[in-house]
């Protein structure tokens, strides 16, 4: 627990300045969600010694417990996530509602919404966070209010017999266990943090028939899931001619001979521009999920310092693609008098162009189609029926099942489009 000693005037600051700023930015919607946020003290779920201003931070999560190598592997996720997905699950006073992954402060924040007559249930793999969560929920009162079970939720939960009104998933997860959806009423709400190829949305699914629909959908990121549902990526290394790395991260299907790239980095750098462009200041977040979907050889980015394309970090993103001998990544160049930026990719290898174009026609195709509309998901379970997927919907095999995303047509696509564009073209 937090035992910095605040006077109560500064700590009803900090927490009342994040509740507004979550309300100003419609994370929080309903008079219930709110009053939860204002009550309950963060700042005890947190590390020894930190910072208010850190632990009432809107945008950032507080590590709670890191691995040998210093990744964090628990933590107390960023306000405007858990704000967020509590609004997403449509609790209320009363209801039922099972927690994958504790840490204490969301479970809290849920029984402050539920109320005496609701029911908590917080799971988690790791017994020195279930540890912890108890000991700070029975420090701050909600001991009596919050079950917590130390389990792999991967599994059916023994004991728990009632169906729960909602789940929250507060770690990342590659696919939707069985258990889950054993343990979820039929009208139900689960929220879950689903990646998809490397890219993760915390998606509300309800059900509809044999299987699942969204109900709304909020970029996120979360540490991954332990045990049984863990998915690791795999990640390969390309050293430049100093011995430095670049880092190519697949979580989906890994291109054959990747050993195609050695030496890749010592080529000649090419790119590709696309013509499309975006304003300083607009979301292009679902770019980065249109590739997941439709872009194989897909892959995120990593690179160490003094690389050569760490000099260049300003004008790039950590998304990439692979193509036989050669590897591809997004890009953006300025626009005259600051009136944005352009689309493209940068490349290096000897079929970089190719790699290159193949990217771009994805951000063309990005731009067509989906740039102003919002995606659809479904979660199909084994033994469900998926009809065909149309033009624009990608099918993602999981473990248990299938995810399928689709972007829906909308009539006004062509004019919506227009403005967004740089208006010279």
């Amino acid at each position: 627990m937090n035992t910095l000693r605040h006077d109560d005037a500064s700590v009803s600051e900090f927490r009342d300045a994040l509740v507004d700023k979550l309300l100003d930015r419609r994370m929080i919607t309903s008079p219930v969600v709110e009053r939860a946020f204002r009550t309950v003290p963060r700042h005890l779920f947190v590390a020894e010694g930190t910072p208010l201003d850190v632990t009432y931070n809107v945008d950032n999560p507080v590590a709670i417990k890191r691995d040998p190598d210093g990744v964090i592997i628990s933590s107390t996720s960023a306000a405007y996530i858990q704000a967020r997905m509590i609004e997403q699950a449509e609790l209320g006073p009363g209801m039922s509602v099972l927690e994958i992954g504790s840490g204490g402060y969301n479970a809290a924040l849920l029984a402050e919404v539920v109320g005496p007559a609701g029911r908590v249930v917080s799971v988690d793999i790791d017994p020195e966070v279930t540890d912890r969560a108890r000991e700070l929920l029975d420090a701050t009162g909600y001991g009596s209010r919050v079950a917590v079970v130390q389990a792999d939720a991967e599994n059916p939960l023994p004991g728990l017999h009632e169906p729960f009104d909602a789940i929250l998933v507060t770690v990342g997860a590659w696919d939707l266990a069985p258990a889950w959806l054993e343990h979820l009423s039929a009208d139900g709400r689960i929220v879950v943090p689903l990646r998809m190829n490397g890219i993760t949305r915390a998606i509300g699914f309800r059900r509809e028939g044999d299987h699942l629909v969204s109900t709304s959908a909020e970029v996120a990121g979360f540490v991954p899931m332990q045990g049984e549902g863990a998915r690791d990526e795999r990640v390969f290394l390309l050293p430049d001619r100093n011995g430095r790395h670049v880092k190519l991260r697949f979580e989906g299907d890994v291109p054959q001979e990747m050993s195609l790239l050695d030496g890749v980095l010592a080529t000649d750098r090419g790119e590709v521009w696309s013509g499309v462009t975006i304003r300083h200041g607009v979301s292009f977040a679902d770019l980065h999920l249109w590739f997941a979907a439709f872009l194989p050889g897909f892959c995120k980015l990593a690179v160490d310092e003094g690389t050569d394309m760490a000099a260049e970090r300003k004008g790039w993103f950590p998304f990439g693609v692979v193509r036989e001998d050669s590897f591809a990544y997004l890009a953006v160049r300025p626009l005259p008098e600051g009136g944005g930026v352009e689309f493209g990719a940068r490349a290096y290898g000897p079929h970089g162009e190719a790699a290159a174009t193949a990217m771009v026609e994805q951000i063309r195709a990005w731009d067509r189609t989906a740039r102003i509309v919002e995606p659809a998901f479904a979660y199909w379970p084994a033994g469900s029926q998926p009809p065909e997927p149309g033009e624009d919907t990608a099918v993602l095999v999981k473990a248990h099942g299938l995810v399928t995303i689709s972007w829906p047509p909308t009539v006004d696509a062509a004019a919506g489009q227009g403005a967004l564009h740089n208006p010279e073209k």
